[in-house]
């Protein structure tokens, strides 16, 4: 393996770390397999709750169209990114080097594809088009601040 030089987390001392060959990939221990998917279960659970209160207080502030919208909108946040987590850990197990193109290659399908539903949906003229909106909005905080709480409570150590 070859040398590099890097640098040492917030220090400004070099160190010399051996990096990957293309194609060389460190032991799986068999414990540890399932450790890229282990904070799915919390954040679908935290985005489940999302989506049912989502759903009641669209409800009740615009009628069966707003709660279908909010509800909708946290649904579509959920499969995007665990879309994204499946993707990218089974691009992880098979070869660290396809993390980066993967996870661009569906960075931009998925964008383009919400783009093109949002204006469709934008041009029926639906009553839960801003109820949509805002779903999507409380998903991406409630995921991204689950996500946040998972990884420094310390559930995310590996064993």
């Amino acid at each position: 393996m070859p040398l590099v030089r890097g640098w040492s987390g917030w220090s400004s001392a070099v160190r010399w770390t051996r990096v990957a060959e293309p194609g060389v990939r460190a032991p799986v221990v068999a414990d540890d397999r399932g450790w890229r998917l282990r904070h799915l279960p919390v954040l679908l659970a935290a985005s489940a709750a999302l989506g049912a209160v989502a759903a009641v207080v669209g409800g009740l502030t615009g009628g069966g169209a707003a709660a279908a919208g909010a509800a909708a909108g946290v649904a579509v946040t959920v499969l995007s990114y665990t879309l994204t987590t499946v993707v990218l850990a089974w691009a992880d197990a098979i070869n660290p080097q396809l993390v980066l193109p993967l996870g661009l290659g569906l960075y931009v399908a998925k964008f383009t594809l919400l783009g093109v539903v949002m204006v469709a949906v934008a041009s029926t003229g639906w009553d839960g088009l801003i109820p949509l909106c805002a779903g999507i909005a409380a998903g991406v905080a409630v995921w991204t601040g689950v996500h946040i709480w998972w990884l420094t409570s310390g559930s995310s150590r590996r064993p």
